[in-house]
């Protein structure tokens, strides 16, 4: 089994609908990955040993989701120097605002690259992990233009009559 290349990461299991959508695209590009319902509010330490013990473990970006507070992509950004992207969880209360801005708001020197609210997000934080790996990846550049390519197809296909 190849080691993985991308953590998932979640702040509840109640994330897991959202942080699937990132899942499947890695799935489709053959990228392998670990997923994990890791809290820094309810599991500090052991959020904390998991994050400290990325890079060693050979790990090259996190994909975290988390809703309301959100503070899982920035304590982890914290605490590894493997690139972080944080996906804002949709909530009840204020739909996502509250994870954004938690998600989105950290201190210089703490960057966490951060998506949309959501699946498309959670998508699109799959996407740029695929484009990081790609830097160091031709194989990856390939079925990323490729994607793309095709992509593109289905568009120019679409014929639309008023």
């Amino acid at each position: 089994m190849t080691s993985p290349q991308v953590a998932i990461m979640m702040g509840s299991q109640s994330d897991l609908p959202t942080m699937r959508e990132a899942a499947e695209i890695l799935k489709e590009f053959g990228i392998s990955f670990e997923i994990r319902v890791l809290s820094t509010h309810r599991a500090p330490e052991e959020t904390s040993k998991y994050a400290k013990a990325l890079k060693s473990r050979g790990i090259k970006i996190v994909i975290a989701g988390a809703g309301g507070a959100a503070a899982l992509a920035g304590v982890v950004a914290s605490l590894t120097p493997v690139p972080v992207i944080g996906v804002p969880i949709e909530t009840q209360a204020l739909k996502g605002l509250d994870s954004l801005l938690s998600t989105v708001q950290m201190p210089p020197g703490v960057p966490v690259a951060t998506v949309a609210i959501g699946a498309g997000g959670a998508k699109n934080a799959a996407f740029l992990a695929i484009r990081i790996l790609g830097l160091s990846d031709k194989k990856m550049q390939k079925k990323l233009e490729s994607y793309h390519s095709a992509q593109a197809e289905k568009i120019s296909k679409i014929k639309v009559t008023v």
